[in-house]
């Protein structure tokens, strides 16, 4: 290490963060495959499909006809239009201009928000298991997250009791997720009113949701976001999207947001010394996403069903793996709490969930997540955007070395 790196001294706000482990795993994961060990990464969250002709299309046409400079700083009127019609469309949202925005990523969409409305030790709910982006975004932004836990219980959602008793003075923002990552746990209307009623009754408490999964649903689900159920909270919710999952565009980073005015200029603020404004050349393949056709959506989530059923039944056929069935995303989160505490045929002790991904690695050459990245020790997330083929394969193998773990008795 040379001088410089030594006498580096990072920021305070992020001394206690580090990269995501789920990216960590990942590069793991991909590392051996390189050697030539036959891994089968199930852990990142980013659809096998490719992004649709039609929108690669109109991007290639909007770098030909030179729409390659800056546009508005939160979006072009172009993008803009195409948002709020999305809005009213499909969510019955009426946004004004100057309350929709876009950025580079519904995960730049979430951090201009944090940044631009929280003081220091302004507190944010969060309901666990989540994306685990939500704690450290909250905190670069000098927040205080609150983790409300949610077990399988309740489906893994937040009640009414549970919010009540998590409010304080400080509460800035209820952050939701609906369907989840990393549960697929959905909220319906009946399970969001109690929600509203609590924040009804707490003002000072805003609300952000984030929809990205909105179009990833099972068994006729009927998908509805906040906003759209109570007209008097429409003035302090932020309702966050984008295409990066439904139209399999991760890559391209787009995400967008329509809430109060203020709000929305404040996050201008923000995106103004961070990205300016997002890639032209995204916008341009963006608004094809929500202007074109919709058809397909409904095909990728059917094929998206099928690799589900497969997941949830293969996984709740292991001793010791019991999975309940999400509503929507392309998760699975499934308990390993009934593996805990057996061992590996060399007499290894798996203790945490850690301990089980780390050795289903290992042992299978299968990766996949613990769920204490999550904020849930017990569980794991299997990632079922990849092919059928893989899916099984994986499944075989993680069978076959659970099988092979044996109880402490058994060892002793």
């Amino acid at each position: 290490m040379d001088i410089s790196s030594k006498s580096f001294r990072p920021a305070e706000r992020i001394a206690d963060l580090g990269v995501s482990e789920i990216l960590a795993i990942t590069a793991r994961a991909a590392a051996l495959k390189r050697e030539g060990r036959p891994v089968i990464i199930l852990g990142a969250g980013e659809p096998d499909f490719d992004t649709p002709d039609h929108i690669k299309e109109a991007a290639i046409a909007a770098i030909r006809e030179g729409q390659t400079k800056y546009t508005v700083l939160d979006g072009s009127p172009a993008m803009k239009r195409a948002i709020r019609d999305k809005f009213r469309r499909e969510n019955g949202l009426e946004f004004r201009v100057d309350e929709v925005t876009a950025a580079a990523g519904a995960k730049q969409i979430l951090y201009n928000a944090m940044m631009a409305s929280l003081n220091e030790g302004d507190e944010v709910i969060i309901p666990t298991p989540c994306w685990t982006s939500y704690f450290d975004i909250v905190r670069i932004a000098g927040g205080v997250p609150v983790a409300v836990p949610c077990d399988d219980s309740t489906g893994f959602r937040l009640t009414a009791d549970a919010l009540d008793a998590a409010i304080t003075p400080r509460t800035r923002w209820l952050l939701l997720n609906s369907p989840s990552n990393p549960t697929g746990s959905a909220y319906g209307e009946n399970d969001y009113r109690p929600l509203i009623e609590v924040l009804n009754r707490n003002p000072h408490v805003w609300l952000m949701v984030d929809d990205m999964y909105e179009h990833i649903l099972y068994d006729g689900f009927r998908f509805v976001t906040p906003a759209a159920l109570d007209t008097g909270l429409r003035n302090r919710c932020l309702t966050v999207n984008g295409v990066s999952k439904a139209y399999a565009m991760t890559g391209w980073r787009l995400g967008y947001a329509g809430g109060p005015a203020p709000l929305i200029a404040g996050m201008a603020v923000v995106q103004s010394q961070s990205t300016s404004c997002p890639s032209s050349v995204t916008q341009a393949a963006a608004i094809a996403a929500l202007d074109g056709p919709q058809d397909f959506l409904a095909e990728r989530t059917a094929s998206f069903a099928a690799r589900r059923d497969l997941v949830v039944d293969a996984l709740n056929a292991i001793d010791g793996i019991t999975c309940r069935k999400p509503e929507g995303a392309f998760y699975a989160f499934a308990s390993c709490e009934g593996l805990i505490g057996r061992a590996t045929s060399q007499g290894r002790r798996l203790d945490s969930d850690r301990d089980f991904c780390a050795w289903l690695l290992e042992a299978a050459d299968v990766a996949v997540v613990p769920g204490a990245c999550f904020g849930l020790s017990g569980y794991f997330r299997i990632s079922y955007a990849t092919s059928e083929q893989e899916l099984r394969e994986a499944l075989a193998r993680t069978a076959k070395a659970c099988a092979a773990l044996m109880h402490q008795t058994e060892n002793a």
